[in-house]
């Protein structure tokens, strides 16, 4: 069956706004790693989401929310929430991870990025998403998981959709503060990868976006 001229010209424009929405998140994490005083810059990223969320083609949010959405909630800011990771290398292992509806995805365990936080010495396994391009995908859950932030996890990295925190010294930043919902929290309409077991942090991680 041939696709319509009007189906067409949607799923066009469907596609050029998901494009746009991208370049906003590009510019948004650009500025992010720029300046040097991060409760400042996460200031800003809050604001600039707030307002995506409220008024873009694309926002996660059901469209009859999206006009008095009050903004996503979050912990308060806390600098020993931003740590650097040492990446480890590992070999290479496809792996199937669950996502928000029945059919799981498939990325790639390239690395381990080890680090400190509260006190503890933990790690984290870093995913390449497998395509075009690729892109560096990092979700993690932790104790507060369905009891004060989304059950599925959050995610830290997803450079493939623009969120990247960079490089510092030679080491990958984790800004706890700037974690954030997968956008199957705020409508199940869309797919999403979950966070997986061996990505669940024994601790709470009281930073970053939180449910209402």
């Amino acid at each position: 069956m041939r696709t319509s001229t009007r189906a067409r010209k949607v799923r066009e424009t469907e596609l050029l706004d998901l494009l746009d929405w991208k370049r906003h998140v590009v510019e948004l994490y650009a500025a992010v790693r720029g300046p040097s005083d991060p409760r400042a810059v996460w200031h800003h990223w809050r604001e600039v989401r707030d307002e995506l969320f409220r008024a873009h083609p694309q926002s996660p949010l059901p469209v009859d929310l999206r006009e008095s959405f009050p903004g996503a909630p979050y912990f308060e800011y806390e600098p020993g929430a931003r740590v650097l990771a040492d990446v480890r290398s590992t070999e290479p292992e496809t792996l199937t991870i669950g996502t928000s509806h029945p059919d799981p995805l498939e990325f790639t365990r390239f690395g381990v990025a080890t680090f400190e936080l509260d006190g503890r010495s933990l790690s984290l396994e870093l995913y390449w998403l497998e395509g075009y391009g690729g892109g560096l995908f990092l979700p993690f859950s932790d104790t507060t998981s369905g009891d004060g932030t989304y059950g599925g996890g959050r995610y830290l990295l997803d450079t493939v959709k623009g969120t990247d925190l960079g490089i510092e010294n030679g080491r990958l930043v984790l800004d706890f503060n700037f974690a954030y919902n997968p956008s199957c929290a705020y409508d199940p309409k869309w797919v999403c990868p979950l966070a997986p077991a061996q990505n669940r942090l024994p601790i709470p991680v009281p930073g970053g976006e939180r449910l209402a």
